[in-house]
């Protein structure tokens, strides 16, 4: 895997029994953001990537790629069989990674409002966005995200300044960041898993089906949800992903 770093212990929770789903939260969350999801039936793993929540915060390693070697460390460290990796947001571009980079771990990928594919009007913020997590940190990435949920707000303003700052330039501004569409096309074009894309907004909805994409993979448009849209819907979320898994185990 493409990092220059060693993997951390991450907190992780672990319960149930069945096919592993290991849910990967977003950007300055941590594993409660999951609180409201169930997926009766299976395993699931439920982690705080390193900086956030209950992980350690060592000083570097926030690029994606490195939050992906984690995951794969913990998924070989508890012997489990591939899993469905299941990421919100920033959670979403490192579950695809994890498919890209040790396809031997991962089963099948759900991305829900996945962090990439910003078209050319978002990339030209991105340096903008950087230089205010740089001097303000969290007060920043709260402005950035706009109307929160007050316990997601206070997992966020719980994330330390540098780890969001980090996180961000790992996802969208450092070398080999696939946050942006001509990026993200291409690695999505490497992807070797099946791949269940959740939407909230129409273009990238339009976007993520002109990429190619993998036979079984799907991309879902929810027009009438927000960005956390596995928090709003929780019962229908889960309900679409035990569906979709359903059809790639038939087929």
């Amino acid at each position: 895997m493409q990092s220059d770093v060693e993997a951390v212990r991450l907190f992780f929770t672990d319960h149930g029994t069945g096919e592993p789903v290991l849910l990967v939260h977003g950007w300055g969350g941590d594993g409660r953001s999951w609180d409201p999801v169930e997926f009766a039936g299976r395993r699931v793993v439920t982690v705080d990537l390193r900086g956030h929540g209950r992980s350690p915060v060592p000083s570097c390693g926030y690029r994606p790629r490195d939050y992906a070697v984690d995951l794969a460390a913990l998924v070989d460290a508890l012997d489990l069989p591939p899993v469905v990796a299941v990421g919100h947001s920033m959670g979403g571009q490192v579950a695809v990674l994890l498919a890209m980079e040790r396809p031997d771990l991962v089963r099948a990928v759900v991305a829900i409002d996945p962090a990439y594919g910003a078209d050319e009007a978002e990339a030209a913020t991105f340096q903008e966005r950087l230089t205010a997590l740089r001097r303000d940190g969290a007060a920043a990435a709260v402005a950035q995200l706009g109307d929160l949920t007050d316990d997601v707000r206070d997992q966020l303003v719980r994330t330390p300044g540098h780890v969001l700052a980090d996180s961000y330039a790992g996802l969208y501004t450092d070398p080999g960041a696939i946050g942006a569409r001509p990026a993200a096309a291409e690695a999505l074009a490497q992807l070797t898993r099946p791949l269940l894309c959740i939407r909230p907004t129409p273009s990238m909805a339009a976007w993520d089906l002109s990429c190619a994409v993998r036979p079984g993979s799907r991309v879902v448009l929810w027009p009438d949800a927000g960005h956390f849209l596995h928090r709003e819907r929780p019962e229908a979320f889960a309900g679409l992903v035990n569906s979709w898994l359903a059809s790639l185990s038939r087929s």
